[in-house]
């Protein structure tokens, strides 16, 4: 779930439970080869292991948000370090901006601990020597798994991210980088899962990464203790500081007051989910180094945005027909508004032949795995997903993203369309939108500051006029540039509990809940396909099988073969009213 945010993926579903590609590349044409320059991370001050580490995976230089991050990072002394406030778009690699500096210092805190171990065994062992006395025999090393040599957990470091799939994907690329590191172990606690092998593999972890609701589970039952957490990361914060967690991070802001360094990372920042991070940050902001990669203009230059009016729910489909079939796609994601739709959508390509599945926060998380492993094996190429997917998926073939419906909170689509373009490829992003979908993509327009330009197919021109989405020199609603943006109902601006409201926070309404809040299994009865079924591998690069379908893109001619960037075979036009 960004440059170095990916690295291969252990087979243990504990520990990374996909198989993610390898640390994607800001640059990866310009890896320079092995005799020609040094590696630029050793003059970042990172430890000889680290270094190792990244130059196995086959890169010598930092990203800029690395570049910037990891020094800050590392400055200052015990009690000392500086808060971090981190924004870059994603594939930027902002994972390895937090992991390698918090790694870092986890191998001098390690290093100091054997020293002290070392040197109080050997003035036990002279002082029995001095005595006359054999040398004391070292003790044995206990079973952990043994219910009697049972310890709680005593991590040194916590990375807290809202997705499971994010969760997992920030510890495989932890995993990576400390093969080469002795001792130091990783473990990745999240929802869905087992709980005594995930206690098991809590034993002697160094490095948690987590989703907040599996953690205080484990906690408030003894598991893990969090008083000695000294590094306290937050990844995708914007979602983290968000009502639906707003509970849970103070709870864990509690558990781990004494903590040195506290860091937040994340493709957008609100004014709003700022000044809830200043409360959770080491006095109230005060030390706090802000760092901005990206403004929101800048962001994702080399994605393609494009936007498609449809009449009605059947003329989106057969739009969002016409494009499944272009034989330019790689893999592709399409993303719906709720589980329903969600399910429904991907039945339906199904019936038309593409390989497709459903990804969303009512599977279970083996199901989940599973069909996530399948898109990264090329075994799927079409995921039908709700916001689930909108963070913490890295899959490099992913050519295309489509807006089915679109997000319920205009930061989402930045980090939807992140799922292409990744590490400075190209991407294309589809935005399919009804007339009922104006206010949204006004919204969408405030946030990135980019307008949308229609575009028309020919042969599935709209019949409705539909007026521009804002007026040509203002963004948002009101005639104000950046709109004026609604009050939530039952909002909150901080971590308390909300006026006459649940103590857990209100939800989303109609969205996807999957961000995971406690442990929930599958809850959606009735699903159907829980696996792969007989899906044929696509052949990338050639026109899916045309069959003929009985809900979706029905009686219509096969498009013809377009291309993808710059192509003239496929005719868009501007939009006409």
């Amino acid at each position: 779930m960004d440059s170095f945010d990916h690295l291969t993926a252990l087979p243990s579903q504990e520990t990374a439970a996909f198989e993610a590609p390898a640390f994607e590349a800001a640059l990866p044409e310009a890896v320079a080869p092995a005799n020609a320059t040094p590696n630029a991370f050793a003059a970042l001050g990172l430890a000889p292991e680290l270094v190792q580490a990244v130059a196995d995976l086959g890169f010598t230089e930092p990203t800029t948000v690395q570049a910037r991050a990891i020094p800050l990072a590392l400055q200052g002394d015990a009690k000392h370090f500086a808060d971090l406030m981190v924004s870059s778009q994603t594939g930027s690699g902002k994972t390895a901006a937090f992991l390698l500096p918090v790694l870092h210092t986890l191998i001098a805190h390690q290093e100091e601990a054997f020293e002290r171990e070392k040197a109080a065994w050997d003035a036990k062992v002279a002082e029995a020597l001095s005595r006359g006395e054999p040398a004391p025999k070292r003790p044995r090393r206990k079973d952990p798994t043994n219910s009697r040599h049972f310890k709680p957990a005593v991590p040194g470091a916590l990375v807290l991210c809202p997705t499971r799939e994010l969760a997992q994907q920030v510890a495989a690329d932890a995993i990576d980088l400390v093969k080469h590191c002795r001792g130091l172990r990783i473990a990745n606690i999240v929802g869905g899962m087992p709980y005594q092998l995930q206690i098991a593999k809590l034993q002697n972890a160094n490095l948690v990464v987590a989703t907040p609701g599996r953690l205080l589970d484990l906690q408030r039952s003894g598991q893990i203790k969090l008083d000695e957490v000294r590094f306290l990361v937050v990844d995708e914060a914007d979602r983290m500081l968000d009502l639906g967690f707003a509970d849970d991070l103070a709870e864990v802001n509690q558990l781990t007051v004494q903590r040195e360094q506290t860091m937040m990372f994340s493709a957008t920042f609100a004014p709003r989910i700022q000044q809830l991070a200043m409360r959770v940050m080491h006095d109230g902001g005060s030390r706090v180094q802000r760092i901005q990669i990206d403004s929101p203009r800048e962001a994702h230059a080399n994605i393609r945005q494009e936007l498609y009016w449809a009449d009605s729910p059947d003329h989106k489909r057969r739009l969002l027909d016409y494009w499944l079939r272009d034989p330019a796609i790689n893999q592709a994601i399409v993303f719906a508004c709720t589980q329903i739709e969600c399910e429904e959508l991907a039945e339906d390509l199904q019936q038309a032949g593409f390989a497709a599945v459903s990804l969303h926060g009512a599977l279970s998380q083996a199901v989940r795995n599973r069909r996530l492993t399948a898109l990264r094996e090329g075994r799927v190429q079409i995921l039908v997903a709700t916001d689930v997917a909108a963070r913490g998926i890295d899959v490099p073939t992913i050519t295309h993203v489509f807006n089915f419906g679109l997000p319920m909170k205009a930061d989402d689509y930045t980090h939807r369309i992140g799922r292409t373009g990744r590490a400075g490829r190209d991407g294309l992003a589809v935005t399919l939108a009804e007339i009922r979908d104006r206010r949204r993509l006004a919204d969408i327009e405030a946030c990135t500051q980019q307008p949308f330009k229609p575009l028309t197919i020919d042969g599935l021109e709209p019949t409705k006029s539909f007026p521009p989405v804002t007026g040509p020199k203002e963004f948002g609603r009101g005639g104000k540039p950046g709109g004026r943006p609604r009050r939530s109902s039952g909002g909150r601006e901080g971590f308390g509990r909300p006026h006459g409201g649940d103590s857990r926070g209100p939800r989303q309404f109609n969205s996807e809940s999957s961000f995971d809040r406690s442990d929930r299994g599958a809850g959606a009865g009735g699903r159907r396909n829980e696996g792969f079924g007989d899906f044929a591998r696509p052949s990338h690069g050639q026109p899916m099988a045309r069959v003929k379908a009985t809900t979706f893109g029905q009686n219509r001619k096969p498009a013809a073969p377009r291309g993808h960037a710059g192509a003239p075979a496929r005719v868009a036009k501007p939009y006409k009213k």
